[in-house]
């Protein structure tokens, strides 16, 4: 095998999963020789509380993004379904219909998004700009600046407990069980192969008898329930419902689903890249944390790493594309 092709195979074995491998290995050693605490196993666990509920919400987002879609009203989901059961809650509604009510209601939010952008075909970007606003608007009308924290106690366990004696979160559980049944959906299914070729081209997904509309008010609807999912978790482990209840969460999922590996434009993107770029950025923010550095040195880090997931790749494709011109034009001659 010639120099050139070699190199051509080494990189196209440097996937961006592989770089995203590399960097969470080597930033966990790096806190583990400052901070000592930072890989004992309890703290590991307890760690993934703090960003499990972002972690579901992004696994749909995946789908979003590769069919060439967005959504900024992940965060005004989450309140609304919040709302929905604390109000439950406060009529004296059992655990049970408590957790239904939450999915629920993220994925009738989720579909009202869909039906406006698939029927309609009004852009993405400016219904869920307007849902956003909507959707937070009911729960600060309804709720003011005042919160419900009248909650059973089986409901208050479920985003803080343990599974037995393992240490192992049950909201981490959870994600688990949902990215299994994401990545089997987006990378073994008809409809994950619809998502990507409709990110791809929407015309040539028309030509080729999918139904664009139908398909994207599904992962609107999905996308929705997940919200209201992550919202049963989030309400649970904090105890409450607040109007202001996972602000601003959009940017930080949007960022992940990015980071990992997903086009902005559509089209490309796997579920490991998210999955790995979930925990990347929660243990960066976790290991922070322990060494008591302030929240905005997180965002910068954020914000660095962010940039090499749009760069970096496109750098990687441009070399590579080098060097199989080059290889080509020595076998030419």
């Amino acid at each position: 095998m010639s120099k050139p092709s070699v190199r051509a195979g080494l990189l196209r074995a440097l996937s961006w999963e592989v770089i995203l491998l590399v960097i969470l290995v080597g930033m966990m050693v790096g806190f583990a020789l400052v901070a000592p605490n930072f890989l004992k196993y309890a703290n590991i666990m307890n760690s993934t509380f703090g960003f499990m509920e972002k972690g579901i919400i992004a696994l749909t987002v995946t789908l979003v993004i590769i069919c060439g879609e967005i959504d900024i009203s992940l965060s005004a989901m989450i309140a609304l379904s919040s709302l929905a059961m604390g109000l439950a809650s406060t009529a004296g509604a059992p655990t049970g219909v408590i957790v239904l009510i939450g999915p629920l209601v993220g994925a009738a939010a989720g579909s009202f998004n869909g039906i406006l952008i698939s029927r309609l075909e009004i852009p993405a970007i400016a219904v869920t700009l307007g849902t956003m606003s909507f959707f937070r608007g009911i729960t600060y009308a309804v709720l003011g600046d005042k919160g419900i924290k009248d909650y059973p106690e089986g409901f208050l366990a479920l985003g803080n407990g343990l599974i037995g004696e393992t240490n192992i979160p049950i909201p981490l559980v959870v994600f688990a069980v949902l990215a299994l049944v994401m990545g089997m959906l987006l990378h073994r299914t008809r409809f994950g192969r619809y998502a990507y070729i409709v990110g791809n081209s929407k015309k040539v997904a028309t030509y080729s008898g999918i139904s664009v509309a139908n398909l994207k008010l599904a992962i609107f609807t999905l996308n929705g329930l997940f919200c209201g999912i992550a919202s049963v978790l989030l309400t649970s482990r904090i105890g409450s419902t607040r109007p202001n209840i996972a602000n601003q969460w959009d940017i930080e999922i949007i960022t992940a689903v990015v980071l990992g590996g997903v086009a902005i434009t559509g089209g490309k993107g796997r579920m490991v890249g998210v999955l790995l770029s979930v925990f990347l950025l929660g243990f960066l923010k976790y290991g922070l944390g322990i060494l008591n550095v302030q929240g905005k040195v997180a965002i910068i880090f954020t914000g660095f790493l962010l940039i090499l997931a749009v760069v970096l790749p496109d750098f990687v494709r441009r070399v590579n594309e080098r060097f199989e011109y080059g290889s080509a034009r020595k076998r030419a001659i």
